[in-house]
């Protein structure tokens, strides 16, 4: 039996696409391979490291989970619709500022995860913070730093 194809119609980072794929195919795989937005990292491919998360619809989901052809209708978001066209976004800075990644593979998992919390909860403590978090995996920074720079977004500076 032939590998069948339909036409979807996404939108990503605001933008419309018309993309042929085939129904077995993931939303990360589509966004990467297709679309060329590679911010959108795969680790596991069960949607246990967090490294694939996207918004759909300004939730965080996990996009090796998701098949491209369930995402029609809704907006997509990756880490490239966070990112300015000049720049870093406050929470990339903060990233940056306080050394809150090393290799980087988690980071586009791990930025759209706070963002969605910060958009949630713009003074979430620190347990909130780790709390929310517990779905993205980092095998190199032991998570501390990536707290402290979500931390650091709150209106009061960071401090408890």
């Amino acid at each position: 039996m032939a590998d069948e194809r339909s036409v979807v119609e996404l939108t990503v980072n605001g933008r419309p696409y018309r993309v042929e794929v085939s129904p077995r195919w993931s939303l990360a795989d589509v966004l990467r391979h297709r679309l060329g937005l590679t911010g959108t990292h795969v680790g596991c491919e069960q949607g246990v490291c967090g490294a694939c998360t996207v918004w759909l619809d300004g939730e965080p989901v996990r996009s090796c989970l998701l098949f491209a052809v369930q995402a029609a209708g809704h907006e997509i978001t990756t880490v490239e619709g966070i990112t300015p066209a000049e720049g870093l976004s406050p929470l990339q800075e903060a990233f940056h500022r306080h050394h809150a990644l090393q290799c980087g593979y988690c980071t586009p998992g791990m930025l759209l995860t706070a963002e969605a919390l910060l958009r949630r909860n713009p003074a979430p403590d620190e347990a909130t913070v780790r709390e929310a978090l517990t779905g993205n995996l980092c095998r190199c920074t032991g998570y501390q730093f990536i707290v402290d720079a979500v931390l650091s977004m709150r209106p009061s500076g960071g401090e408890d």
